[in-house]
This record gives structure tokens, C-alpha cells and sequence, in this order.
């Protein structure tokens, strides 16, 4: 069925069922009539598919069923699929996992497999698009959307039959009621026939009454087209500022980890893989920072569950035992498999606060790395070779010089994992190292090829692809390092009024690696962060920034970005997506919105979209 069937099928239904009802009303007391509509309203309230019971209306749906699982190309969503295999191994569930990296990706995917599957599982992907409009499956086609996108589309919410939301409710979700959306056509309908039917039945009456009887009926058809279009114009304001900013829900890999722990069936690697997607989403700066304090306290809690509940086991267990620990750690990126020096040189927290662009930003590192008394040589070399009687107070030691150079925050909420007495990894330096391998320019590879590695270096048991990985990321974040002071020595960032834009031009070093939405993320973060701390215009500090880099050359197309303005506090919404379509129509620009997220608007445009940007 379509979209307006949809609808009018439901409204049908609940009309029939009313007026079943109120054949039986005349014998009722009125309390007893209260009591009906009470409740029919509590079910039309409620009736939308979010999954309250995720146990009963997902897995035990699907776990007799071959299942078709479509995952988008991002960490949280990798480790969400991860969590996801390891329950269907563990029941013996017939899956095919296919990476999508786009609409187009999940549009043709879904037409290779919907002969063959009836259950469709979609992992951070599907949940802000009318998803029967997009597909158009069959009837008997059911999708359950486990989507950190948000706003979700109302029209996947009110449907009652094909679309199942594996998405916690307690997030601020804002959705409009289904009366404030929907309307039955089909009353105004009849109610114009049924003027038109009384007229036609008067026509014996004398002229007079009948010209009076007209009238009214001319004037309840006015009234109710008036009605309709003060209701459309209405229903128009709702959906605009629902559907105004785009931003990011509960971690998927959080979600699927609660549903192993309501099966009791979560084990110590799913927890490692929840704690990764929720970190995925601080790193990427998807989420407000009480958000992700948030997140972690529940991740917390899990944690201390699953090492108290094996603290006799772990002492008899091998050299290959996990252990996972909730920590206060610094602010530098891959420190512990980098030297400490060029983490300082390349985490955006540091090289904002020192402004190692410059000179002096040099000169006060130099200060920094004096005032912690430690030498050169340590600093330098890698840091599993440096002193352990360094190591040992290294945290604090950092801390405590950094509250002198007003780094106050150089130390956040995080989680590591011991495997065994060799192997040690920050949340945050898995989440970088994947994404590396995900977004691996270095060979010309397919992308399902890096997706398969990405997911792979998330096991314990390819420790070494997570090293290749920690390699990648850190090649990276010196190439994001470099182009950031590029930047901002050469005054490429410029000031269109409304917001800051900054285009990276065909044959700058590294352009290709930023033609990757992760990419391309971290580097236009970094970048707002080091502007604002090098210029002296105040107002750049709530001046939101555009960026565009090179995507294929051969086709002179560009990959836009746009990001909202620099804060700790901000709660991360970006007007961004609906910004650059408004642009794209009005300037007649050849565009593809083909990511699934909207939010950053990574959109596939010609050439020309630079002036289509510039007036959003």
C-alpha cells in the first residue's frame, strides 16, 4: 500500500470501530462512554513503532527467520553489527550483512535481496527518510531500524504495520501527535458530497428556501476549505521545526549491547564494543558532552557488573584475558602508541590551546614540556620505551602543567582494555584506528573490502589489523594537523557573513584523504577550533563553518560539509542539512544527498555548489 492508503486504511479502521462502538452507547452510562474514548485516546497516543520490548518484538521475531542486515560505514554502527553477529552465532540465525554506504547503496540493496528476505534489520541508516517511499517493498516486508539519525521521519513512526524503531524513547525526540500530521481526506470528501446530495434532494422545495439552503451549504464548504487550509498551513509550521536540525540519539552499539543484557547473553566483548560506539560518537562530536557523560555512567555500571562478576575467574585465566576499566585519562590521541611529543603536536585539544601553527605556539610548547620536567629524549621516542618511573605519574604530571598553560580539560571520561599483560587500547584509539581503516585511501581498494577490515580490527583475535589501523590513524591525524595550519597560515577560512567557509583546492597535500566524510569531519571540527583560537574576531566564536573538498577530479565534483558553531555546550543540532537543498534549488546546482547523514550534509555536488554554499 501507499503512503496516503497507509493512513486512510488506519483511520478508516478506528472510524468503523467508533461507530461499532456507539451503536452500543445508548444502553451505556456516561462514565462508561468516558472510559471508551479515554482509552482510544491513550491508543492513538501511543500507537507509533517504537519498540518498548525489544526482546519480545524484535528478536524473538527474527531469530527463526533469515535476516538481511544492512549497516552503514561508521564505528558505532560497525560495533552495533558486531554485537548484533555475536547474538545470531549464538542462536544460529541466518543472516547477509551488507555494507551501504548511501541511499543509492541501500536502494540497490534492497532490490538483490527482497526476494529472499522478509526481515530487514538497518543499522544507523533508513530512520530519517520515509523508508516505504524510498523502497517501496512489498507488503509483507518488515524493517527494524536501529538509527542513531534523528529527526526520524513522522511517517516511519505512524506506521503501524511495516516499520519496527529500535530506538530509545528516553531521547528528546519531539514528536509531533499523528492528528497534528494526518488528516482523513476522505471526510471533507463526503462532506462536500453530502451538501451536493442535499441540494439536488431539495430541488421540489420553493425557490426561496431553497436558495437560503444553498447558501449554507455554500458556506459550510467555505468554512471547511478554510479549515483545511489554516490546517495545512499549520501542519506545515509543525513538520518545519521538526524537521529544522538534524542531530544524533543513543549509540546503536548501546542499544543492541541492552538487548544482549535483557537476553543475558552480553558478554565482556560486547560491552568493549558498546563502550566503543558511544565513544565513536564523542570523538566525531556527534553528541553533546553531557549526553556522552551520560552514556558512560550507564556503561559504567555494566562495567563494574562484569569485572566483579568474574574477579575470582580472571585471576586462573590466561594471558589472553580482557579486562575492561572505566578511566580519567588525557586528551591526547593515541599517546600510548605514539610518542608523546607528536601526540601533543597532533590532538586538536593541545595544538589549539598552544596554536602550534605559529611560533610562539612552538615556543610555549617547549614551555609546557620544561615546566612538566621531562626530557627530550623521553618525549620523543614512543612511549612503551619511555621510564616507567615516567610512565607511572605521567597522567599527573601532564595534568598538573596543563592547569598552569589553561588546559584545564586535558583529562576526560574514558574506558581501556587490557588484553592480556602486552596489549592495552583507549576506546579512543580504536575508534580512530577503524575509522582509518574504513576510510583507507592508500589503496585502491573497494569499499566493502575496508568495511570487512574496519569490522574485523574490531575482534581481539586481529589485534594485528587494529595495529595497522593505529598506523593509518596516525597518518592521518598528522595530515589533519598540517592542513589545519595550512589553513590558517594562508587565510583560506573566509568570512561569508552568516558563516565561515573554507574550500580545499585540487593538489593540496593529503586533498584525497578528505574527500571521506570521518575525514573530513575531524578535520573541519579541528579546524573551526583553530581559527577561532587564532583570530581576534569575537564573533567567529557562534559563526558556524562550511567546508569543500576536492571529490573526484576527473569529474570536478566537491564534498560539502557544514558544521555548527564551536561549543562545548552546544547540543549539537546543524541546520545544515535543509540549508544546502534551500541552496541547491535556488541556484539550480547539480547535487546527490546521497549520506545517510543529513547532518553534516555530505553532499556530492558539481563544482558550482561553492556558490550555492555561500548563500544558504
Amino acid at each position: 500500500m501507499c503512503k496516503k492508503q497507509i493512513w486512510r486504511h488506519r483511520r478508516n479502521t478506528e472510524t468503523l470501530s467508533i461507530k461499532q462502538q456507539g451503536l452500543c452507547f445508548k444502553t451505556r452510562t456516561n462514565a462508561e462512554v468516558i472510559i471508551f474514548f479515554i482509552h482510544l485516546n491513550f491508543i492513538r497516543l501511543n500507537f507509533n513503532m517504537f519498540v518498548t520490548d525489544i526482546r519480545k518484538e524484535f528478536y524473538d521475531v527474527v531469530v527463526n527467520q533469515r535476516v538481511a542486515l544492512f549497516v552503514s560505514p561508521d564505528i558505532d554502527a560497525l560495533c552495533a553489527c558486531k554485537v548484533l553477529q555475536a547474538l545470531f552465532h549464538c542462536d544460529q540465525v541466518q543472516y547477509t550483512l551488507v555494507p551501504v554506504a548511501g541511499w543509492q547503496d541501500l536502494g540497490t540493496a534492497f532490490m538483490e535481496h527482497k526476494e529472499q528476505y522478509q526481515y530487514f534489520v538497518l543499522i544507523n541508516c533508513g530512520a530519517n527518510v520515509d523508508l516505504l517511499e524510498t523502497l517501496q517493498p512489498e507488503e509483507d516486508s518488515v524493517f527494524f531500524i536501529c538509527d542513531t539519525h534523528r529527526p526520524v521521519d513522522v511517517v516511519n513512526v505512524y506506521n503501524d504495520t511495516q516499520i519496527k524503531l529500535l530506538i530509545k524513547q528516553d531521547d528528546d525526540l519531539g514528536v509531533p501527535s499523528y492528528d497534528d500530521i494526518f488528516r482523513d481526506d476522505e471526510e471533507d470528501e463526503e462532506g462536500d458530497g453530502d451538501d451536493s446530495g442535499n441540494e439536488s434532494d431539495g430541488s421540489a422545495e420553493p425557490s426561496g428556501k431553497r436558495r437560503r439552503y444553498d447558501e449554507d451549504a455554500l458556506e459550510r464548504r467555505i468554512e471547511r476549505q478554510r479549515a483545511r487550509r489554516e490546517w495545512e498551513a499549520r501542519r506545515r509550521e509543525i513538520l518545519f521545526d521538526y524537521e529544522q536540525y538534524e542531530f544524533h540519539g543513543t549509540s546503536a552499539a548501546l542499544v543492541m549491547f541492552e538487548l544482549a543484557w535483557v537476553m543475558s547473553k552480553d558478554t565482556k566483548d560486547m560491552l568493549w564494543w558498546s563502550v566503543i560506539g558511544v565513544t565513536d560518537q564523542w570523538v566525531h562530536d556527534k553528541i553533546p558532552h553531557m549526553k556522552y557523560v551520560t552514556d558512560i555512567a550507564t556503561l559504567q555500571r555494566h562495567v563494574s557488573r562484569h569485572n566483579h562478576r568474574n574477579e575470582d575467574e580472571e585471576n586462573s585465566l590466561s594471558i589472553d584475558c580482557m579486562r575492561i576499566t572505566f578511566e580519567y585519562d588525557l586528551r591526547l590521541v593515541l599517546y600510548q602508541h605514539w610518542s608523546l611529543y607528536e601526540s601533543i603536536c597532533n590532538s586538536c585539544y593541545t595544538s589549539c590551546s598552544f596554536k602550534l601553527w605559529s611560533i610562539n605556539g612552538q615556543k610555549k610548547l617547549q614551555e609546557f614540556l620544561a615546566d612538566m620536567g621531562l626530557p627530550l629524549k623521553q618525549v620523543r621516542q614512543k612511549f612503551n620505551s619511555m621510564d616507567m618511573s615516567i610512565k607511572e605519574n605521567l597522567r599527573e604530571v601532564i595534568e598538573e602543567s596543563a592547569n598552569k598553560f589553561s588546559m584545564k580539560d586535558i583529562r576526560v571520561q574514558t574506558f581501556a582494555v587490557n588484553f592480556g599483560f602486552k596489549n592495552r587500547f583507549l576506546a579512543s584509539d580504536v575508534v580512530h584506528a577503524a575509522a582509518a581503516l574504513l576510510e583507507n585511501v592508500e589503496k585502491d581498494e573497494m569499499p566493502t573490502d575496508n568495511f570487512i577490515k574496519a569490522l574485523d580490527c574490531l575482534s581481539r583475535s586481529n589485534l594485528e589489523r587494529l595495529h595497522l589501523g593505529i598506523d593509518l590513524a596516525k597518518k592521518k591525524l598528522k595530515a589533519i594537523q598540517q592542513t589545519v595550519a595550512s589553513c590558517i597560515c594562508t587565510n583560506l577560512i573566509l568570512s561569508q557573513g552568516p558563516f565561515l567557509y573554507c574550500h580545499l583546492l585540487e593538489g593540496t597535500p593529503d586533498v584525497k584523504l578528505f574527500s571521506k566524510p570521518l575525514a573530513l569531519t575531524l578535520l573541519c571540527k579541528y579546524l573551526l577550533k583553530a581559527f577561532i583560537c587564532s583570530t581576534r574576531n569575537k564573533r567567529c566564536k557562534i559563526l558556524p563553518l562550511i567546508m569543500a573538498a576536492p571529490l573526484d577530479v576527473e569529474k570536478g565534483t566537491v564534498i560539502v560539509l557544514g558544521i555548527p558553531p564551536e561549543s562545548e555546550t552546544s547540543d549539537k543540532k546543524n541546520f545544515f542539512g535543509r540549508a544546502f537543498e534551500k541552496a541547491a534549488e535556488s541556484t539550480s546546482s547539480r547535487t546527490l544527498h546521497d549520506h545517510f547523514d543529513t547532518s553534516g550534509d555530505f553532499s556530492d555536488a558539481h563544482s558550482n555548489f561553492t556558490s550555492a554554499s555561500s548563500t544558504s
